[in-house]
C-alpha cells in the first residue's frame, strides 16, 4: 500500500542568510551555527550524514558523529574495515550533511578524506566509556554479518570479563579517526516559498592559503 505525502509541507521561516553579510572563512558560520544548534538543544547537532563511493561506484550513506572541527577540516571516528573504510581507501572524497530541523538548516560539506595521526585516534579511543572501548572490539568487521544478537552479546560479555572496569581497554588497531579537509561547504537557510537561501564557499584544492570565494545558488 502507498503512501502519499505531497499534501504535508512547513513553510519555513525562522531566519535568513545574506551573502553580503557573512564571514571571509566559513569555519567562522559554521562554529556559530554549531554553537546555535546547541545552545537551542538539538538533539546531537553534531550528526551529519556521511556519503562515501568506492570502486564499485555505489554510492553509500550513514549518520556518524563528528568529533572535532579543526582549522582545515572536521574528524570523526570509525572503523577502519567497514563499508565506509573501504570505500575511503578506494576513493579518498567524502561529503557529509548536517541537517538541524529546529533551526531550518542544513551545512553540507565535500572535500578529500584521511586518517588522523594514529596517537590522536588513541587518545580519543582512551576517553570513551569504558562499555563503547569493550563495543569497538565486538565490530570486526564492522558491517559484517552475524549469525545473531546472542553471538554479539556473549562477546561482549567475554570482553568485559577480560577488561575489568581497573583494566584499560587497548586502541583498536583497525579503529581510529579520519579528518574530511573541506574544499567546498554550503549554508542552506530554509525560506518561505521555498526561496531558500543558499551560499557556497569554495576553495581551490591545489591552494594552500586557505583563501575562500562564495557564491549563491538558486534554491
Amino acid at each position: 500500500m502507498s503512501m502519499d505525502f505531497t499534501d504535508q509541507r512547513l513553510s519555513y521561516e525562522k531566519g535568513q542568510l545574506d551573502q553580503q553579510s557573512v564571514p571571509e572563512s566559513p569555519f567562522e558560520l559554521f562554529k556559530s551555527w554549531m554553537n546555535e544548534a546547541i545552545e537551542q538543544q538539538v538533539q546531537e547537532p553534531y550528526a551529519m550524514s556521511l556519503a562515501t563511493c568506492g570502486a564499485d561506484m555505489k554510492p553509500s550513506v550513514r549518520i556518524v558523529l563528528m568529533r572535532e572541527i579543526t582549522d582545515t577540516g572536521i574528524v570523526f571516528y570509525t572503523n577502519y574495515e567497514s563499508a565506509k573504510g573501504q570505500d575511503i581507501a578506494e576513493n579518498p572524497k567524502a561529503e557529509v550533511l548536517f541537517f538541524w530541523h529546529e533551526l531550518e538548516r542544513q551545512v553540507r560539506i565535500s572535500g578529500h578524506i584521511a586518517k588522523i595521526d594514529a596517537s590522536k585516534s588513541n587518545a580519543y579511543f582512551q576517553k570513551r566509556p569504558h562499555e563503547s572501548q569493550v563495543g569497538a572490539w565486538v565490530s570486526r568487521p564492522q558491517s559484517g554479518e552475524v549469525a545473531n544478537r546472542e553471538v554479539m552479546e556473549q562477546a561482549f560479555k567475554d570482553l568485559q570479563a577480560n577488561y575489568s572496569n581497573d583494566k584499560e581497554v587497548p586502541t583498536p588497531e583497525f579503529w581510529g579517526g579520519y579528518e574530511i579537509t573541506i574544499s567546498e561547504i554550503e549554508f542552506w537557510q530554509g525560506r518561505a516559498n521555498r526561496m531558500h537561501d543558499r551560499i557556497v564557499y569554495s576553495r581551490d584544492d591545489n591552494d594552500d592559503t586557505m583563501s575562500w570565494s562564495t557564491k549563491r545558488l538558486l534554491p
